[in-house]
């Protein structure tokens, strides 16, 4: 199994086949019970992206590190949100400005908003991928008007460096930040 990444009140669980499974099965029971959390209502609306990352974890079961991951609460073991890398790194898409990056995204769902748990998720994410294999570039994806997921990039050191139309989310800001220990807190 891949490594649980742990933040100061999260742990970050890999979503496993399996997982996405009983998911696509709408058997949140079973899922509940791999991942060993308490899911929130509402996690089946999202069928479409829980069959987009089973469709990359089965087309490549060495993605599993980089995949999506659920933001589990360590303290009430329940799911409050996910994360995770969209590609492992150095893919070509982000060459041109982030060579040998990997973007990622975030998801907090609305009874967990505006407590610090996106960007906890963030820096643990990034701080993981640079110790346990020398990422150093990281990419973020945001639409302009997502004030508070700009003012989160913004304030971990993202810099806007371009924009580029999305097929599901429209015109979205491509910020970068090259990671180094020091200098996200």
């Amino acid at each position: 199994m891949t490594t649980i990444i742990h933040s100061e009140r999260l742990d970050l669980v890999p979503l496993t086949p399996a997982f996405l499974r009983a998911m696509l099965e709408h058997d949140p029971a079973t899922a509940g019970a791999i991942l060993q959390v308490s899911l929130p209502d509402g996690l089946l609306d999202s069928t479409d992206v829980i069959a987009w990352w089973l469709k990359l974890l089965e087309a490549d079961p060495a993605y599993q590190p980089w995949s999506a991951r659920a933001m589990v609460l360590r303290e009430r073991r329940a799911m409050i949100g996910h994360i995770g890398f969209h590609t492992a790194p150095d893919a070509e898409c982000l060459r041109p400005y982030a060579p040998g990056g990997v973007e990622f995204g975030f998801t907090v769902y609305p009874p967990f908003l505006r407590q610090g748990y996106a960007r906890e998720a963030s820096m643990a994410l990034m701080h993981w991928a640079h110790q346990v294999h020398d990422v150093t570039r990281f990419v973020l994806s945001i639409r302009p008007d997502n004030i508070a997921s700009q003012t989160l990039a913004a304030g971990l050191g993202f810099v806007r460096i371009g924009s580029h139309i999305d097929d599901v989310d429209g015109l979205e800001d491509i910020l970068v930040h090259n990671f180094h220990n020091d200098n996200v807190s």
